[in-house]
Order: C-alpha cells, then sequence, then structure tokens
C-alpha cells in the first residue's frame, strides 16, 4: 500500500452515525462528493481502491436496522457479514447478540475501517479478506448488505446464496432497488424508508427492503458442488 489506511480514514472520514442507525458510529466520508468522485488515477496514486468502506450504504443501512430490530435473527448465531465494507451491518449483529460475527471484504482497506469502527463501538469482529464466493461458509447466517450493483457479481452470487439457502442457512439481504436483486428467488422481511447522500444515490430517500433467499431445490440448476 502506498498510503497507510488507518491514518487516511482518520484524516478522511469523521465518526458519525449513518441516518437510520444511530445506535452505531462509523468513521464516513463527510464529504462524501469529494472523496466518491476522486479519479481512477488519483486513487490509485494513493494506492486505495474504490473507498465503499467510507459510506453507509441504503442496503446495509436497512440491513443493520432489521437486525436490530429483530435480535432474535441472530442471537446466539454465527454470522458471515458479507462484503462488509464499513463493517455496520456485523455491528449491528453483535450488538444483537450474536455469537460470533465475521466480517467478509476482499478490500484491504476494509480491514481497517471495520477494525477501527468495531473499536469505536466498543464491539469485536472477526475478519477475512478470503474471497469466499462459491465456498462453504461455518456460519449459521449470511448477511449482506447492498451486493445486487453489477450483473457479473450478481450472477456470481445468486447460485452461490441459493446453495447455502439450500443447506440450511438463512441468507438475508438488505437491498434498495439495485438492478439485478433476483426477486424470483427472495422472501419479504421488511422494508424502511433511508436516508441516503445524494452524492452517491439518486434521491435522498431509498426505499430498502430486507429479503430472505428462499430454500429452493436448486440442485438441478446449480449441480456443482461448494466446498
Amino acid at each position: 500500500m502506498k498510503t497507510d489506511p488507518q491514518a487516511f480514514i482518520r484524516a478522511n472520514t469523521s465518526l458519525m452515525p449513518p441516518p437510520h442507525v444511530p445506535e452505531i458510529s462509523l468513521y464516513l466520508a463527510s464529504e462524501a462528493h469529494e472523496l466518491w468522485l476522486k479519479t481512477e488515477e488519483e486513487l490509485e496514486a494513493i494506492g486505495l481502491p474504490p473507498p465503499f468502506w467510507a459510506f453507509a450504504w441504503a442496503g446495509g443501512q436497512g440491513l443493520a436496522r432489521y437486525v436490530l430490530d429483530h435480535p432474535e435473527t441472530v442471537r446466539g448465531k454465527r454470522v458471515l457479514d458479507f462484503a462488509s465494507g464499513s463493517g455496520l451491518v456485523g455491528i449491528a449483529a453483535v450488538m444483537a447478540g450474536a455469537q460470533e460475527v465475521i466480517a467478509s471484504d476482499i478490500d484491504p482497506w476494509a480491514e481497517t475501517a471495520i477494525r477501527l469502527n468495531a473499536e469505536a463501538n466498543r464491539v469485536s469482529l472477526g475478519f477475512t479478506g478470503a474471497d469466499l464466493i462459491g465456498q462453504a461458509v461455518d456460519a449459521d447466517i449470511v448477511l449482506a448488505g447492498d451486493v445486487f450493483y453489477d450483473r457479473v457479481f450478481a450472477d456470481a452470487l445468486v447460485p452461490w446464496f441459493a446453495k447455502l439457502a439450500a443447506d440450511g442457512k438463512r441468507v438475508l439481504v438488505g437491498d434498495p432497488g439495485r438492478s439485478y436483486l433476483p426477486r424470483e428467488r427472495l422472501e419479504f422481511c421488511a422494508v424502511y424508508e433511508v436516508p441516503v447522500t445524494r452524492a452517491l444515490e439518486d434521491s435522498e430517500i431509498k426505499k430498502t427492503t430486507v429479503w430472505r433467499f428462499a430454500r429452493h431445490e436448486i440442485s438441478k440448476m446449480f449441480p456443482t458442488n461448494l466446498t
């Protein structure tokens, strides 16, 4: 890395609560527009991948709200917070009484952001930077906020989530109406009106739904065993 992640995060973010989850404080970009709109060249010059961890995305806020409002969902369970970003959903799961929470993100900067955010909220999160897609996971429940924004990513996630659900794991996703959400596979859990920053979204409020992957029979569609 060309830039020290911890020093950069502390210098370019402020500790603040996401609007829909005021119980939690995160290091978020206070000048979201400027940080997000840095060019690829500017980001590359400081060794910074796109800073997804610096924003409280609508799907994550909705999912974190659901977990806090329905603690029985995660209480006493082993939880994987997939594509964790800031760690918001994982932190909510710890606060709701999860037995163990592992945050997962392939961005090495996210590891630092999640550690700082966990410390700020006085909770403990595990972390893995491994690419888990297609793998078996040692968890009872998988939480994923705002992951269906890209076709290629969604095409990889859907069969994996479906297989996990078919194997008896609860897979919950928070989504504000992204283009590649597989609605035909989902069961409704809750809906929220989530305030977001206009610098990143097309409105100041995003209707955000929490869904559960249905336990469909998928062996004929996805015969490959996940190991």
